[in-house]
């Protein structure tokens, strides 16, 4: 077994183990609008639940040059945000807004993604997800610095749900009807695949 030291690399060479080995990994299609009312669109895989008293989930969103993504900060400028489940029906669309374009262009628009306005929020999201969540920033936190590119690390609470009929039934989500993806590494993509069952011990 090899035994490394993150210390003795690059963050290329780190970024591409914990790709590697933290799979699968959920995937948030985020929408916000930016100061000049652009619809942003961006996904992302460092997501995931953090309470459901209240309902909260988190987003951890990359550096780069050490200066913050337009969704980091569309997110902490108006404090609001909507989360996109991505599935196989609509992972295609949401792969072309990984796109790297202008603040002043829409990769909602640049995928032929369809908005829809929210209830509780001003951002709107996209009618193509099975899975939306109307969501406000509760806590914006910065890490790394320091010659580091750190991450923009967001909590948002969960204001309202979105969730097509045929995949809900009796306060339940149906997994094998959501077709809800994950990433991996590089550019693979997982589906669900086999679902199966262990009880917990008492």
């Amino acid at each position: 077994m090899q035994s490394i030291d993150p210390l003795n690399l690059t963050e290329r060479e780190n970024y591409k183990l914990l790709i590697g080995s933290i799979i699968p990994r959920p995937i948030a299609f985020v929408t916000t609008l930016s100061h000049e009312a652009v619809l942003n669109g961006a996904p992302f895989s460092y997501f995931n639940i953090v309470s459901s008293d209240p309902p909260l989930i988190s987003l951890s969103i990359q550096r780069f040059g050490g200066k913050a993504k337009d969704t980091a900060r569309n997110m902490k400028t108006r404090g609001e945000f909507v989360v996109h489940i991505v599935d196989e029906d609509n992972v295609h669309q949401v792969n072309m807004t990984a796109a790297k374009l202008p603040p002043d262009q829409s990769e909602v628009q640049l995928a032929g993604l369809t908005p829809v306005d929210s209830v509780k929020v001003t951002v709107p999201g996209i009618a193509e997800a099975k899975i939306r969540m109307e969501c406000v920033v509760e806590h914006a936190l910065e890490f790394g610095g320091h010659g580091k590119n750190g991450c923009d690390f967001i909590i948002g609470r969960v204001v309202q749900f979105h969730i097509q009929d045929h995949i809900y039934e009796n306060g339940r989500i149906d997994p094998v009807g959501l077709k809800a993806v994950s990433r991996l590494a590089g550019h693979h993509y997982a589906k669900i695949g086999d679902i199966f069952e262990i009880e917990r011990p008492e």
